[in-house]
């Protein structure tokens, strides 16, 4: 039963890839769905193997091999299959002689789940803080929910479709409707994370784990990651309720408490769901106009395509708006704010 239930997360994993512009990584994933169950070495017999739930949802066991193989490649440690993913070319026999002279490294390797910061995904944070701003004239304090190695709590110093074209990180989405323009400035940013990563330890980790035929996404973490040794951002390991519940307990004077989340909130647990709602809920009591709290959403919700854009902002009343939807890689983005209501945290998870 476990090698069925591995088999089909590869299967799974390889159309995901396919859909999310990664055809190279399907390819290798399809391919190692074949091929693991007629191979003999310990590789294969701990993948085959896993105790787990192998799916994307969980343990996301085909990720965590495909992770290994990139990291062979990104450290010059496999010559001939460094070529092989040069090539965009696929040679199974380069890449069973992989899984055979690189054990060692790989089983260690497949002991980490893995963990990115899709930083495209700040051009939709940056649209949602202008959009913000053109309602509540303050200056931001950032607080990123499951914010990883924290790279998007540098959005204020990227650029949004050529805005600023001396910027280090030029975020270039498909993007359909009215552009938001309005300036803002952020303060102070900080996040949270059960397992952050460190952006400069981790730099390997993270290159790893994004999908190596995907040359732009690629060339924006490694700018990204660039940035975070100038400006290093403030991640706490923690669970996001109790933290949210400190962060909020004080709202700021003379600022916009932002709290933010980007395809994070659907693997929290109930249980932080629902107190980052309460947190929210709470601090929401105490907000005046110059005394503001704001929450921005990109998740999952089920309903079309990508993720749902969202926003909900407290200065002595509530308002509302979804903004739109984005793609989970921040490739596109439909901007289309329109007043909303019955937006809270937990009822987004689809």
């Amino acid at each position: 039963m476990s090698a069925r239930r591995v088999i089909a997360a590869f299967r799974d994993q390889a159309n995901s890839c396919r859909t999310l512009g990664s055809p190279f990584t399907a390819e290798l994933c399809d391919y190692l769905a074949d091929a693991l169950g007629n191979c003999e070495n310990p590789v294969s017999k701990a993948v085959l193997g896993w105790q787990g739930d192998p799916s994307s949802g969980a343990d996301s066991v085909p990720l965590r091999l495909t992770g290994a193989l990139h990291a062979l490649v990104l450290t010059g440690a496999d010559d001939a299959l460094g070529r092989m993913y040069q090539q965009r070319r696929m040679d199974r026999q380069l890449v069973l002689d992989a899984l055979d002279r690189h054990g060692d490294f790989i089983l260690n390797w497949l002991n980490s789940p893995p963990q990115t910061n899709e930083v495209a995904r700040s051009a939709a944070i940056i649209a949602a803080a202008r959009f913000l701003a053109g309602q509540i004239n303050l200056p931001i304090r950032a607080l990123e929910l499951g914010a990883s190695a924290g790279l998007n709590l540098n959005f204020a110093r990227y650029s949004l479709l050529g805005d600023d074209p001396d910027a280090a990180l030029q975020l270039a989405p498909e993007w359909q409707g009215e552009i938001p323009r309005t300036p803002f400035q952020v303060v102070t940013a900080e996040g949270v994370d059960l397992r952050p990563v460190d952006p400069l330890q981790d730099r390997l980790r993270l290159m790893a784990f994004c999908w190596a035929d995907q040359d732009q996404r690629l060339a924006r973490l490694k700018a990204a990651l660039d940035m975070a040794r100038e400006h290093r951002p403030r991640v706490t390991a923690g669970d996001a309720g109790p933290w949210l519940e400190n962060q909020l307990a004080h709202l700021e004077q003379g600022h916009v408490t932002l709290v933010y989340h980007t395809v994070a909130a659907q693997y929290f647990p109930r249980d932080t769901l629902a107190r980052c709602e309460a947190a929210l809920t709470h601090a929401a009591e105490s907000t005046g106009p110059d005394r503001v709290l704001a929450h921005v959403s990109m998740e999952r919700d089920g309903i079309g395509d990508g993720a749902a854009l969202t926003l909900r902002l407290w200065d002595g009343r509530q308002r509302e708006w979804a903004l739109g939807r984005a793609d989970f890689h921040g490739r596109w983005i439909k901007w289309c704010p329109t007043p909303s209501q019955g937006l809270g945290l937990t009822a987004r998870q689809g």
